[in-house]
């Protein structure tokens, strides 16, 4: 038997809960479709992502991952900006390859629920009328059609490692789909604005900056329901509501 010093805690809430015991993680989640996709996605992703070590549902053990994050919303990135760009281009590399079989999110499912979300936001009073307006102009430019990509579907920072400006892998991958490619480059960079251009130039095409930032607001704006309702706060310096003020 392995002895370890400690069972860390990496994010629990009444969804899933992922804990690090040693150089294994251990992600418990109620969803096992969720599951089903991460395993699978992982399979097909010609990036580098975790091994699976084993599965007995509702638990999935996966390797730890060489390196660090490369980042944290709300935090400055530690990273360089060739870090940022080697993760553009891994994002480029996922995108080019063959589609997932399973479908992704549909336009009209999003427009649907941008509008309930901002219902919500108005009718509790969460932020001032004028910042979710205005916010929900700026996602406009993200509600059109586009050419579906094989997508990480939640590519956060801290979902992305990397060990000497290389990419080492990429976790969390229970929302990949086929879905807009430029949806996977505004989550990446959501809150840390300034490593967009470093990101694009890694990815190696011209891409419509107006559809980012409406994604960075759309993305925002979806969200805050969830977060308070699991323990976060969207209100903490350079996370949310900061981006969302930023596009006023």
């Amino acid at each position: 038997m392995t002895v370890v010093e400690e069972v860390e805690v990496v994010v629990a809430h009444n969804e899933r809960a992922t804990l690090r015991v040693g150089d294994v993680f251990l992600k418990i989640d109620a969803d096992p479709t969720r599951t089903d996709v991460e395993v699978e996605a992982m399979a097909l992703a010609p990036i580098p992502t975790p091994r699976v070590l084993w599965r007995r549902p509702p638990v999935l053990a996966l390797a730890a991952l060489p390196g660090m994050a490369l980042g944290r919303l709300g935090e400055s990135s530690p990273a360089s900006s060739l870090a940022w760009a080697a993760a553009g281009a891994a994002v480029r590399t996922l995108h080019d390859a063959p589609l997932p079989p399973w479908p992704g999110r549909q336009l009209d499912a999003l427009a649907s629920r941008l509008d309930g979300e901002c219902e919500w936001l108005l009718a509790n009073a969460v932020l001032p009328t004028e910042l979710v307006t205005r916010n929900r102009q700026v996602a406009e430019a993200a509600l059109r059609p586009w050419k579906p990509v094989f997508v990480h579907g939640d590519l956060q920072i801290t979902h992305v490692f990397v060990d000497d400006d290389q990419i080492t892998g990429v976790i969390d991958w229970s929302e990949a789909a086929q879905g807009d490619a430029l949806y996977d480059l505004a989550v990446l960079t959501l809150g840390h604005e300034e490593h967009l251009d470093d990101v694009l130039a890694g990815y190696g095409t011209d891409v419509d900056r107006d559809v980012i930032r409406g994604w960075w607001s759309w993305r925002s704006l979806v969200v805050v329901r969830w977060l308070v309702e699991h323990g976060f706060d969207p209100s903490m310096p350079g996370c949310e509501f900061d981006v969302l003020r930023a596009r006023m």
